[in-house]
């Protein structure tokens, strides 16, 4: 059964919302999923897109197949395809982004380069799309004190 984040059990238990877990592997595997072609999935196929692995040269292409093909039967069209970055933020453990840094000054707290350092890359995902303008703020104190990083 797929982990999720505490700060997304408000929406965690009818999968209304794209979990983190799930973005993070759109991200991986270069896959523009739409909210609304989200809803026209079952419950079962969104846990499996939670639960399918995506992280080896093997499992990226199969969770490619698997997500198009289930986009195609609901919408008749291809998703759009994202481009894949070679070395993106959250696997730099070395540097704290410029938009998590900001956003937490924002938000009246700080995070230390070994805190960064000592994340998963889930987590740092996280941070980084909850980072990003037009998301909750009270998502991204939640994920900090989730992840530890608040006194």
């Amino acid at each position: 059964m797929a982990e999720f984040f505490e700060f997304e059990a408000d929406f965690v238990d009818s999968l209304r919302c794209i979990p983190m877990r799930v973005r993070y592997k759109l991200d991986i595997c270069g896959i523009k999923l739409k909210l609304s072609h989200w809803h026209q999935m079952t419950e079962d196929e969104r846990m499996t897109l939670a639960e399918l692995p995506c992280t080896t040269e093997t499992e990226i292409p199969v969770y490619q197949d698997y997500l198009q093909q289930l986009i195609l039967e609901r919408t008749g069209n291809p998703a759009a395809k994202i481009p894949i970055e070679a070395y993106p933020l959250w696997m730099d453990c070395g540097n704290i982004p410029g938009s998590v840094q900001e956003k937490a000054q924002e938000m009246g707290m700080s995070l230390t380069s070994p805190q960064w350092a000592s994340l998963t890359l889930l987590q740092r995902f996280a941070l980084i799309k909850l980072s990003r303008p037009g998301h909750e703020n009270k998502n991204f104190s939640q994920a900090m004190a989730e992840f530890n990083l608040v006194e």
